[in-house]
């Protein structure tokens, strides 16, 4: 299964935010076991990093942790194409579109997201960490 994980999600775990940091640190984990296939939109990492320079004092720890979490995790580049697409979109948030086309042009099977309102008009289907475990579960127990 192939997911696109949105920046909130990333934000969650790597700056331990409560109560979404349990979930989406799931995420994480099933990313790196391989369970699901994570995509992130190349745009999530620049947003990232400018929001964990905040956090940190340490540029070398913030690239540190850059290298572990996207070590299991695929890096969708964002072409000329890409910001088109979102352009066209003329959402109300330009990095919410570029996600979108991201996770249209990797065909994901869903995106994961704190905040489903963000993708109201996507024809991808979005869950929240919590919708997201809860559903692998049900497939689980169904099996």
């Amino acid at each position: 299964m192939k997911v696109l994980v949105d920046t909130n999600v990333i934000l969650d775990v790597l700056l331990k935010r409560t109560p979404f940091y349990k979930d989406s640190f799931t995420i994480f984990q099933l990313a790196d076991s391989g369970f699901i296939t994570g995509i992130l939109a190349a745009v999530s990492l620049t947003n990232v990093f400018y929001v964990l320079r905040k956090a940190y004092r340490n540029s070398i720890d913030i690239y540190r942790l850059m290298e572990e979490f996207t070590a299991f995790f695929i890096v969708a580049p964002v072409t000329e194409i890409t910001v088109a697409s979102a352009l066209d979109l003329r959402w109300k948030d330009f990095e919410d579109a570029i996600q979108f086309v991201t996770a249209k042009e990797n065909k994901v099977d869903f995106i994961i997201t704190r905040n489903k309102a963000d993708y109201e008009s996507s024809d991808v289907p979005c869950m929240t960490p919590t919708e997201f475990i809860a559903c692998i579960k049900e497939k689980e127990e169904a099996k």
